[in-house]
């Protein structure tokens, strides 16, 4: 059981307080992108299988990472609530668009298979060195695609 001064402070700190709070030594950010209340770690809305992805060659890295980031259920649910695009202010390219397009694309096409254009076409600029028809690695991929979401969500931010 807490003492009664370290539960009444538990009480008046934010969940992202407290978290930052548990790591001695780490300032809390400056900016929270995304506040822990507004995270949901399971489904908002039930759906049911969503389309499959059609593999017309050497794909096979790539639809098995948007499979992985489309099933996620926090990405997945903010990608579904299209916050992200009702406020982006990239110009030209811009991945969390795209994804968002695919997972909503996905989700809504259940009982069929879909060609994922939405990422392909953008592949050379999510990693300059990806190539079409190329067999290229999963993990790297999956890591240059986190990075430029990243990218794209801290697009406009000033430090």
């Amino acid at each position: 059981m807490l003492p009664g001064w370290m539960f009444k402070l538990v009480v008046l700190l934010s969940r992202t307080q407290l978290f930052y709070m548990c790591f001695r030594g780490m300032a809390p950010p400056q900016r929270i992108l995304f506040p822990p209340e507004r995270i949901y770690m399971d489904w908002q809305q039930r759906w049911r299988a969503g389309a499959g992805l059609h593999n017309p060659g050497n794909l096979c890295f790539l639809n098995s990472i948007l499979q992985c980031l489309t099933y996620t259920p926090p990405l997945a649910n903010y990608l579904l609530s299209r916050e992200h695009s009702q406020s982006c202010h990239q110009r030209g390219f811009c991945v969390m668009c795209r994804m968002e397009s695919h997972v909503n694309r996905v989700l809504r096409s259940s009982g069929s298979a879909i060609y994922p254009s939405a990422v392909i076409s953008v592949l050379s600029l999510i990693g300059e060195h990806f190539q079409l028809g190329m067999q290229e690695d999963a993990h790297e991929f999956l890591r240059y695609t986190v990075d430029a979401m990243q990218r794209a969500c801290l697009n406009g931010i000033s430090k």
